[in-house]
């Protein structure tokens, strides 16, 4: 069997996506030639999903496994999971994606269980759930990344609420006391005893407000000047520059009234946390967590699912009921995983599914590759930077370039593993059993 299989991915091109990002890194012509029209390229998925397979030399990578699984995924890995457990992508925002939660393994069930009664075919518009799998999943920034992620405390949500809408006016202008009694009425939900009660509550409440709410709301963010941010949010993230102001709440939220007219979920950045990532940085979403990805461009790995729950900001199906049925409903600040200035860093993920390293090359120094033959792993690699150099014992050696990927079973019984050399950047997906 060989030790490495290039492998040739596909787009998604979703309306969100880049048209840059990813043609750029895999050397396709600039967007608007006549090879590239300049559609979005959202997401490269690197794995075997059978929405979206990876191919090696006209023959998926699912068909390449299940041949001889325990040679392609090591013996713990096959009779574990009997495929690959993990996908890997690219992912390329340029617009904001939907609000969403990914559910865990026992909604995952229930709900493909469900949808499967209900004679829902698997591409249908209306389905959530398309494979049986939960989806925590890691994002690393490959340029500077901007989201949401996490509930923010329930008196936080409420103080933003305040500054930013009830507090500012009073009833003399256009639609200002329509909006200040709307969200006043949402806001109450954020003073229940319970915690998860408050939340929940509070999240239903504003889903159901009436569409000349909804509609008053997208009018009074953009035809009102932001307040300055309040104390506790001036360090928080950097400044929206993009819409001139120093609030960068304010400037997220007039993006998304200006994309989303209507949609109650344009107010998102007041209760859940924005975060910022630099290149390299990281951060870890497990089942449960609501969250959007609003710009940059990022290595993604998750469990081999493509179950999403949306719940606003997008024209495709949202699902509230079931969004709430899945949601953890908790104050959850976002990780930012740095990693440390080494050749080599694995991103810490508490899951069994995947584990995700960087790995840095200096020309003329011969390294040996991080899935070492004593994991007993499988790999899908990328090179985000560079040329890297693979060679097996045997003198073999492959190239991959800036933009290429390759799937590398683990090493037999007693072969030693492949060494790479180069002047590069690649990441690495494995799975850690």
């Amino acid at each position: 069997m060989p030790r490495l299989f290039k492998l040739v991915n596909q787009v998604k091109h979703y309306e969100w996506g880049s048209p840059r990002f990813i043609p750029e890194l895999l050397g396709t012509p600039p967007a608007g030639s006549p090879s590239n029209d300049g559609a979005p390229w959202a997401e490269l998925w690197m794995g075997c999903h059978p929405a979206s397979p990876s191919h090696s030399g006209g023959v998926s990578l699912g068909q390449i496994i299940a041949k001889d699984p325990i040679r392609c995924l090591g013996e713990k890995t096959a009779r574990k999971y009997g495929t690959l457990p993990f996908l890997f992508k690219l992912l390329a925002a340029a617009l904001p994606l939907s609000i969403q939660a990914h559910p865990n393994e026992a909604q995952a069930r229930e709900g493909f269980e469900r949808e499967n009664r209900l004679g829902l075919p698997l591409d249908a518009p209306n389905r959530s759930y398309k494979d049986p799998n939960h989806k925590p999943e890691l994002l690393c920034a490959l340029t500077p990344f901007t989201g949401m992620c996490g509930f923010r405390a329930p008196d936080e949500i409420n103080d933003l609420i305040s500054n930013y809408f009830t507090r500012r006016h009073g009833g003399t202008e256009n639609n200002a006391q329509y909006v200040k009694d709307s969200l006043s009425s949402v806001s109450l939900c954020l003073c229940e005893r319970s915690l998860g009660n408050r939340l929940r509550n509070f999240l239903n409440a504003l889903f159901n407000l009436s569409d000349e709410a909804r509609k008053a709301i997208t009018e009074f963010i953009l035809s009102h000047e932001p307040p300055s941010s309040p104390p506790c949010l001036r360090a928080s993230v950097p400044p929206c520059e993009e819409k001139g102001t120093n609030s960068p709440e304010w400037g997220l939220m007039r993006l998304f009234a200006e994309l989303y007219p209507g949609d109650p979920a344009v107010i998102a950045p007041l209760y859940l946390n924005v975060f910022h990532l630099e290149p390299g940085e990281a951060i870890f979403l497990e089942a449960g967590v609501l969250h959007s990805y609003i710009s940059g461009f990022a290595v993604e790995l998750m469990a081999n699912s493509d179950n999403v729950l949306r719940g606003g900001l997008t024209g495709k199906h949202v699902d509230i009921p079931e969004l709430l049925n899945i949601t953890g409903f908790y104050p959850q600040k976002p990780r930012i995983i740095r990693p440390a200035a080494t050749d080599s860093f694995t991103y810490p993920a508490p899951c069994e599914e995947f584990s995700l390293t960087v790995m840095r090359g200096k020309s003329g120094e011969a390294n040996t590759f991080p899935v070492a033959a004593a994991q007993d792993s499988p790999a899908i690699c990328i090179v985000t930077d560079g040329e890297a150099i693979f060679a097996d014992s045997g003198g073999g050696e492959t190239v991959l370039k800036q933009g290429e990927s390759a799937f590398i079973p683990p090493a037999a019984l007693g072969e030693p593993p492949l060494s790479v050399r180069g002047h590069f950047t690649l990441y690495s997906a494995s799975c850690p059993l």
